[in-house]
């Protein structure tokens, strides 16, 4: 510092030195804006995607669940007619394995009752008249449901409802090809339901 020379005059607290402005005013494309971010749609200059640009490009979220939802009813409903198929097929083979158990339990009561039809039978064969009724009454009842009396008299012979006890030579050589036929019933046979109970005992010729 000078001898002599005043101090410098101190500048009051709190007020910013005098801008130079003796330069030209700044031009509008030097000036740089910055963006608010707190602005919705402001660009940030750096390529950032906006707020909601997320949300575009993974979809609807309600679209998303009902589309798994639609999967699950559909699964259900597969699974749901499996299970009712297989419920009527179960069904079926349960009735029609109860119709067998019990046409089966018919049969081996009607197979119990062939010993009284057989007596009835030799009763007859023995002048018994009066018996002829009872058969007749019996047979009657168990037809409808289901018995069938084989009494193969003047028939072919059928090995698998006859049972040929006797066989006698055909009179005639040309009755030979005609085959074996029943000459002779010497005990009744029985069907049920289908089923050959017991066969015809007979007597065949040819």
């Amino acid at each position: 510092m000078t001898e002599g020379a005043p101090p410098p005059a101190e500048e009051p607290e709190g007020v910013d030195p005098p801008t130079d402005v003796s330069g030209p005013p700044p031009s509008v494309s030097d000036t740089k804006v910055t963006p608010d971010p707190g602005v919705p749609g402001s660009d940030s200059g750096n390529g950032d995607p906006l707020p909601g640009d997320d949300e575009a490009e993974a979809g609807d979220p309600v679209l998303d669940v009902m589309a798994v939802l639609e999967g699950e009813r559909d699964g259900y409903l597969v699974d749901l007619q499996r299970v009712t198929a297989e419920f009527a097929n179960f069904r079926k083979q349960v009735e029609k394995r109860s119709a067998a158990v019990s046409a089966r339990a018919r049969g081996d009561l009607v197979e119990k009752i062939l010993p009284v039809l057989d007596a009835c039978d030799l009763a007859v064969e023995h002048g018994a008249d009066d018996v002829t009724p009872i058969r007749t009454s019996l047979v009657q009842v168990l037809e409808p449901a289901g018995l069938e009396v084989l009494d193969p008299l003047g028939e072919p012979f059928d090995p698998t409802r006859h049972e040929a006890v006797l066989h006698e030579p055909a009179d005639d050589p040309d009755d030979v090809d005609v085959g074996q036929v029943v000459v002779g019933v010497l005990r009744r046979g029985y069907v049920w339901d289908g089923r050959v109970l017991r066969p015809a005992m007979v007597r065949v010729r040819g």
